[in-house]
């Protein structure tokens, strides 16, 4: 990497670490500037405004977490329902990135720029939208071999988990504890016993 790359990548990961515990609307420039040690010319060189650097935050750091964490894990899978169960239990209770006391970086920007910014609300969609096409395909694929019943519906059931992480992720949030994880999961399993 050239020492430019180097130095947006660390403006990228510093930033984002302040607005995943802060909020991005209450994490300004300055702030940022700080914790990375960059000149503000040097943040001006790299991003022209904060939603430049924000949106960047979404189409790069996170979007390679996402791949990793949500989609990958669908991909090659032989029992979907199992393999999605054990995908929101690892994310809630295993990931060391994603902290209970500040939800789901997601989430939150979703929540926070979604009802006024154009650009986030594509942005977030894309991300979302792939996790729930990754559930439909896997769900599909269980169907055809016999792990899913044939009435299901794909597009059912990933909104119903999707939606279910995101509260709950919030619910956790409000909380401060994974205790409430728990009683999601039980709940999603005993969902998922009904459609194998």
């Amino acid at each position: 990497m050239k020492k430019s790359e180097v130095t947006r990548l660390n403006i990228l990961q510093k930033a984002f670490e302040l607005i995943y515990a802060k909020g991005y609307q209450t994490t300004s420039i300055d702030e940022i500037i700080a914790t990375t040690q960059v000149t503000k010319g040097a943040f001006y060189y790299h991003f022209k405004t904060k939603d430049e650097m924000g949106l960047a935050i979404i189409n790069e750091l996170l979007n390679n977490n996402f791949k990793e964490t949500f989609i990958e894990p669908l991909q090659s899978s032989e029992n979907p329902l199992e393999t999605i169960y054990q995908q929101v239990y690892d994310i809630l209770m295993e990931n060391d990135f994603l902290k209970v006391e500040y939800g789901c970086p997601t989430s939150n920007f979703t929540q926070e720029m979604a009802p006024w910014h154009v650009d986030f609300t594509k942005a977030l969609n894309e991300l979302s939208g792939r996790w729930e096409n990754a559930m439909i395909s896997c769900i599909e694929n269980g169907k055809k071999k016999g792990t899913v019943k044939d009435h299901v519906s794909g597009k059912e059931v990933a909104v119903f988990v999707m939606s279910g992480y995101w509260g709950i992720r919030n619910l956790g949030k409000l909380e401060n504890s994974k205790s409430v994880y728990l009683i999601y999961l039980k709940g999603l399993r005993a969902y998922f016993d009904s459609l194998q």
